[in-house]
């Protein structure tokens, strides 16, 4: 049969076997129904959810004329843009009941979340917002972006219980009604976007993100395959409830059950502790795919230049090594003990140094110097997560903090831990793959047969993931084995 797959700007074609199985998310194993998405459908929705919010009062009893509200946002990253996004829709409902108890606009800040991404550019946060909601906050400057290395901005709350060093945005500490607008859509960390992953990731700093975005956590066999009891889930939880405790006041979430598309299919309100677990209960019937029916020797994919974290995450040798690894803990269930991926990138030597301004030096740095395996690379954070330049770059030049890079690479070496070999098909600069320990061929087919005469035999079970980047994705199950949650 055959396929095409992303590869750069455009597609790769592949011949693949008459027998080769084909997953396509939402198509293959349709999702749940989704809510009609007309804005007065989600809208009323959203706020019956607002009004009925799980195991804490109502926004309207929690705020007053003078109070102090943070609503927080995710960024770009996630959670999609249409006009009836998750993100428009709950923001307008929590502004409307707000306004009902004599809240005053100029008492209201928008927060970015971003965490150790970039701070959101201005046509970010119009995508983000819309127009309404864009032109209502921008210009009189409440809408920001978390900036997790602003000390005067900070608040360091010492150790939670569980040792962790958390430090969270002042501006929310300060608040008197801290707001959570959420995903809960299928993530490779924790297995949920959303809740408590929301604050502990989204406006901390890289000492607080490093206790979980860290191979001693990231390694460990309850993260591969992904679930959401992993110690990177509990960590989340951890520091999340430790700040409610500092604070004294717990956040009101507000969290949408997306599918597919980014679209509606579940709303929950509440307090994050109670209001998770039934938000995975729905989730889980759409991203947890109780789907296979046979292991797979080879799964097929191909790899956009653009996706995700950004423009070059699909030709970055770092970004290249951590989207595969998400493929691994996603679907490592389905995977037998001797798979082999086959992936189309261009990967051109187009690293996106605006964006990503220490991955060059990352990379050459493990090219050398007993640099064997990426978790060899870790003892460098701190040098990097302290680098004044590339810190200013995150503050001030929209780049990603230099921490970042860290948990890009302890996800990273998962991609050559769990599979028996990677091959990238097309690459323009062939020894940026090699230099990750990556096999390169011209094509899907040749890349193939080596894999069939050295690897998994003469007859494989082989799998097809188009579209896996363009697509929210799922976690695959075995059909016999589903996950219970």
């Amino acid at each position: 049969m055959k396929l095409d797959f992303e590869y750069g700007q455009g597609l790769m074609s592949a011949n693949l076997p008459d027998n080769t199985d084909v997953f396509i998310p939402g198509t293959t194993y349709p999702d749940p129904q989704c809510l009609p998405q007309d804005w007065d459908t989600l809208y009323n929705i959203t706020m019956d959810s607002i009004r009925h919010p799980i195991g804490m009062p109502t926004l309207t009893e929690l705020a007053h004329k003078g109070s102090k509200v943070v609503i927080v946002i995710p960024d770009i990253v996630k959670g999609g843009c249409q006009p009836t996004s998750h993100r428009k829709v709950s923001i307008t409902c929590c502004l409307d009941e707000l306004y009902s108890v004599g809240v005053e606009k100029k008492d209201i800040l928008l927060l970015i979340s971003n965490g150790l991404h970039p701070r959101a550019t201005v046509g970010e946060m119009k995508q983000i917002l819309g127009d309404k909601l864009f032109n209502e906050f921008y210009p009189s400057g409440q809408i920001t972006s978390h900036d997790s290395e602003d000390y005067d901005n900070l608040v360091d709350l010492g150790l939670a219980p569980n040792g962790d060093h958390v430090i969270m945005n002042k501006a929310v500490f300060d608040a008197d009604v801290a707001i959570l607008i959420g995903h809960t859509q299928g993530n490779p960390y924790g297995g949920y976007s959303g809740g408590y992953k929301h604050c502990a990731t989204g406006i901390t700093h890289w000492r607080s993100i490093s206790a979980h975005h860290v191979p001693q956590v990231m390694h460990k066999s309850d993260f591969v395959p992904v679930s959401t009891h992993s110690e990177m889930r509990s960590k989340f939880d951890c520091q999340g409830m430790f700040m409610e405790e500092k604070m004294g006041k717990k956040f009101f979430c507000c969290d949408a059950v997306l599918d597919t598309l980014s679209r509606q299919i579940e709303i929950n309100s509440g307090y994050a502790k109670e209001m998770q677990p039934i938000s995975w209960k729905c989730a889980d019937k759409r991203t947890f795919v109780p789907w296979a029916e046979k292991k797979y020797d080879v799964i097929v994919f191909g790899m956009p230049t653009n996706f995700h974290y950004g423009n070059g995450m699909g030709t970055n040798p770092i970004q290249m090594m951590q989207a595969l690894s998400a493929q691994v803990i996603r679907h490592k269930r389905v995977m037998s003990d001797r798979c082999v991926f086959i992936c189309s990138s261009i990967c051109d030597g187009y690293f996106h140094d605006e964006r990503w301004p220490y991955l060059r030096e990352l990379y050459d740095l493990f090219q050398h110097d007993y640099m064997n395996i990426l978790p060899d690379m870790n003892r460098y954070g701190e040098y990097f997560g302290t680098n004044q330049e590339y810190i200013r770059k995150y503050r001030f030049a929209n780049a990603f903090h230099p921490f970042h890079g860290f948990s890009m690479m302890s996800c990273g070496h998962l991609a050559e831990r769990d599979t028996s070999a990677i091959y990238i098909v097309g690459a323009r600069e062939p020894g940026i793959a090699r230099g990750m320990g990556l096999k390169t061929r011209a094509t899907f087919e040749e890349a193939l047969e080596d894999a069939k005469r050295k690897i998994v035999g003469p007859n494989p079970n082989i799998l097809a993931l188009p579209m896996t980047f363009k697509l929210g994705a799922v976690h695959l199950c075995m059909k016999d084995e589903p996950y219970l949650g």
